[in-house]
């Protein structure tokens, strides 16, 4: 099966727990958080702490999309990436992984994106993000879904991430 992943950038001030399965254990909540953490402290940026609350937004705006599983952001006060990924195979690493490795296109020294895209990662590593809660969903088509919430948002035009 040919797998195909689509990231939305999270833009200006936008920017979740698993809804299939117990992702609220440790484990779940660990996926997410610990890559985000290892690569905010590959730039000296301190650690993003867990947030229920803002995995239950998440949660409940993948929910929303389940039957579309659309790329739209939820256009709230928050930051927000999304992942899209053809079929239920994707693990919550992988997830954050195509967001990581957005790094390899950005520029600190001239604070662009030198690629595709990049505004998963900084927003990942954004100083002032402090909080992060996240979700993933399969969709009705049978494919995944996935949201991350993060407060106080980034990616805020002229300012560098880190």
């Amino acid at each position: 099966m040919v797998l195909m992943a689509l990231l939305v950038a999270a833009m200006g001030i936008h920017a979740g727990v698993a809804s299939n399965g117990n992702s609220t254990s440790p484990v779940g909540v660990g996926a997410f958080l610990d890559p985000q953490n290892t690569a905010r402290a590959e730039v000296g940026v301190a650690p993003l702490v867990w947030e229920p609350r803002l995995a239950e937004f998440a949660r409940g705006y993948a929910r929303q999309r389940r039957t579309d599983c659309a790329l739209m952001h939820s256009e709230g006060p928050l930051g927000e990436n999304m992942f899209w990924g053809s079929g239920r195979n994707w693990d919550i690493t992988d997830i954050v992984a195509a967001w990581v490795t957005q790094k390899q296109y950005y520029d600190h020294n001239l604070n662009v994106c030198n690629g595709p895209d990049c505004t998963h990662y900084t927003q990942i590593v954004w100083r002032n993000t402090e909080r992060v809660g996240c979700a993933k969903i399969i969709c009705d088509s049978g494919d995944t879904l996935a949201v991350c919430e993060y407060s106080p948002p980034g990616n805020y035009i002229n300012s560098r991430p880190y």
